[in-house]
């Protein structure tokens, strides 16, 4: 589910390496939690959440450098937040040129919020043999634009860089510590393999569990 969002502002796209706002994040977080604090439904909360993370990305002075630095083997998640009650979390993925993930789930209300470059995102739906087919045809997510993601209907879907020629970023939000959780990536067939995906920095792995998790699908 595509929800509309923000237009960047060109004059800070200009100026996103001199004036930095690392406040937009602390506010989005606070915002967010006082939302997930007053326990709406579901579909409430990702069109409201959706809103406010869409304002967020509607900005590209905020994000800190070390956040968005590329590997050209994988793709990075950098954990930007968990919270203390493990009720969401806030992830930096930054995608290489090409770089794309494979069919999986998250098994949380997720939202995506694309802050640089751009992002395709394609559905997936079991059909009656098992195999997967493609719902609907694929989400192109530019800066501004948010996709919302709900266990219940649409949480399997694969999702990559729209350009081989450029890095991009986007921010998402999980309703869960979403490094921790026990997940799956699929083939076509309907075959599966179960993952935890961990974060990218170390340092993150460190503060948001005493201990990193073991066994963890580098993808």
């Amino acid at each position: 589910m595509l929800i509309s969002g923000h237009s960047p502002d060109p004059d800070l796209e200009m100026d996103m390496n001199q004036n930095r706002h690392p406040e937009r994040l602390g506010a989005f977080i606070d915002a967010l939690a006082e939302l997930i604090g007053s326990e709406p439904h579901e579909g409430d909360l990702l069109r409201r959440g959706g809103k406010l993370l869409a304002q967020l990305v509607s900005h590209d002075d905020w994000l800190a450098d070390e956040f968005t630095q590329p590997d050209p083997a994988r793709y990075q998640q950098f954990l930007l937040h968990a919270d203390p009650q493990q009720r969401f979390s806030v992830v930096s993925f930054v995608w290489g040129p090409g770089q794309r993930t494979p069919i999986h789930d998250h098994r949380a209300w997720g939202l995506i919020g694309m802050l640089r470059g751009a992002e395709h995102s394609q559905g997936y739906l079991r059909n009656t043999q098992g195999r997967f087919e493609t719902s609907g045809p694929a989400i192109r997510l530019q800066p501004g634009q948010v996709e919302a993601l709900s266990p219940h209907s649409n949480d399997v879907h694969q999702v990559g860089n729209a350009f081989d020629d450029q890095v991009s970023i986007s921010i998402h939000v999980y309703g869960a510590d979403i490094g921790t959780v026990k997940r799956a990536v699929y083939d076509l067939d309907g075959s599966e393999k179960l993952f935890i995906s961990g974060y990218s920095n170390a340092a993150a792995i460190t503060r948001a569990h005493q201990d990193p998790p073991t066994g963890s699908y580098t993808r």
